[in-house]
């Protein structure tokens, strides 16, 4: 005879009851503190604690930067796979992953609206698309940013976060640096200005053109800024980089940046440069 006696019956959530605290808390990589999703999105997804500047996506960031009323522009164009690139997926496929999960069509974003009482075209990059990587239509749309500058005489801001070029393009995505370097040029001989505000990361091709040809380069606290990653170097120089190599404090203490702005104080410090820089440009001009 046995005294214990399993009963077969289900256990059944009554969904009303049912408290859901998943995605509700993320872990600062900073500090290490657990801190409160909303808490950490109504402050910019800068952690309250530490400071620790998470990244945004381009959306949001453009709604920080802007009045409200601007308006997003180029977004019809798409890549294509001009190299049938295959590595451990068709490139075909990674394009369609990445625009079913940030519903743009590729890396980067443009506006035009105002920031204070400035009118500017702004051209925001999106980390979240293949890694922010600068293929043929990012950088025909960044082209176009620079048209439209060049056309209203408008300052052009370029918000980078990227991991550099996009290798499943080739050549194609290598050009891209050529062609947007010479635009920032024709702006540089029309006095127009150009403000680089580069995000963490800031790599690879990206760095080594426009991202660092601004009349003003800034950057957000913390960012990873710079050509090859620290390991590739440390690997092929066989010698240890110094504490916080290629983050953005480093670069400003050693003449590459112009300065540091925490995300929160980012706009009312654009808008303040910006009256400077238009206020000396239509003097000169």
């Amino acid at each position: 005879m046995s005294w214990f006696k399993r009963e077969d019956n289900e256990i059944v959530n009554d969904l009303e009851k049912t408290v859901r605290t998943e995605g509700l808390w993320v872990r600062c990589d900073g500090c290490r503190e657990i801190i409160f999703k909303a808490d950490l999105e109504a402050n910019l997804q800068v952690c309250p604690k530490c400071g620790q500047h998470f990244r945004i996506d381009a959306r949001s960031r453009i709604a920080n930067l802007l009045e409200p009323g601007y308006e997003l522009v180029d977004l019809e164009l798409r890549s294509t796979d001009p190299l049938e690139f295959t590595d451990l997926k068709p490139y075909k496929r990674r394009l369609a992953e990445a625009q079913k999960k940030t519903g743009l069509n590729d890396a980067i974003i443009n506006a035009i609206g105002s920031m204070g009482p400035h009118a500017v075209v702004l051209s925001v990059m999106e980390y979240s698309f293949i890694g922010g990587s600068m293929g043929s239509v990012v950088g025909e749309t960044i082209a176009r940013a620079v048209d439209r500058s060049l056309a209203t005489r408008n300052p052009l801001i370029i918000v980078s976060a990227s991991g550099g070029a996009r290798m499943m393009e080739g050549i194609a995505s290598l050009m891209q640096l050529a062609k947007v370097s010479a635009g920032l040029a024709r702006m540089d001989d029309e006095g127009i200005p150009y403000i680089s505000v580069m995000t963490d990361p800031t790599t690879g091709g990206v760095t080594a053109s426009f991202a660092m040809l601004g009349d003003l380069n800034i950057a957000e606290p913390g960012a990873l800024i710079g050509f090859a990653g620290p390991r590739v170097i440390e690997q092929t120089i066989r010698q240890k980089l110094p504490e916080g190599f290629q983050r953005s404090e480093f670069l400003l203490q050693h003449g590459f940046l112009d300065a540091i702005v925490p995300r929160k104080q980012m706009k009312p410090y654009l808008i303040q440069a910006l009256s400077w820089m238009t206020d000396s440009s239509s003097k000169t001009a």
